[in-house]
């Protein structure tokens, strides 16, 4: 320990006492300077990542350091349009989109063996995409409530008349019906 009360901050370089100290990989910080170089966000011992004499959080450390590539995302089946312009990170330039030259993919797919056939679009439904729920295959991006458009997940769906249905609409629209059943919490309602 140095010379005047404390070890040097690793961030401000200023004095860190006891009781504000927060260590990492033998270096001290004031609990202030704990942050996240990227994002200034506050670090902890579960959220750190340090790179030389670095510290991010385990988010910035992924962008700027993690691998890179088709695959590799922010997490089980994330999209983020985050750049990391901010990391110094310099997107590659992408192609642009070009739309597949097949007018109609739903015959091919019937031609090629995929027998399901998604209920709300009438198109060919593949493995990799198939949804169940309510008896029938569904595309990931048509397993919404008919009602309200919710996603729907195998815990939100409720079916009725081969239609599916996020709970709420099928309770609203399904549900008992009277004195006492009504829009919410201690609501009364009087249905005809």
């Amino acid at each position: 320990m140095p010379l005047g009360g404390g070890n040097k901050c690793g961030c401000c370089q200023k004095t860190v006492y006891f009781a504000e100290e927060v260590q990492c990989e033998g270096k001290y910080f004031h609990k202030s300077c704990f942050l996240c170089m990227a994002c200034k966000k506050n670090l902890d011992s579960t959220t750190v990542a340090c790179h030389v004499d670095e510290i991010y959080c385990k988010s910035c450390y992924g962008k700027k350091y993690g691998p890179k590539g088709y695959g590799f995302g922010g997490g089980a089946g994330t999209l983020s349009m985050d750049t990391g312009a901010h990391l110094g990170i310099r997107p590659e330039e992408q192609a642009a989109h070009r739309p597949t030259n097949n007018p109609n993919a739903s015959k091919l797919a019937t031609k090629f063996g995929s027998s399901d056939v998604c209920p709300r679009c009438a198109k060919a439904v593949y493995s990799a995409e198939k949804v169940l729920g309510g008896g029938n295959s569904w595309h990931k991006s048509c397993f919404r409530c008919s009602k309200c458009g919710k996603g729907l997940e195998s815990t939100t769906v409720a079916d009725k008349d081969g239609e599916i249905y996020c709970k709420a609409c099928y309770a609203k629209n399904f549900g008992p019906k009277g004195f006492g059943f009504g829009q919410g919490a201690g609501a009364l309602a009087h249905a005809q």
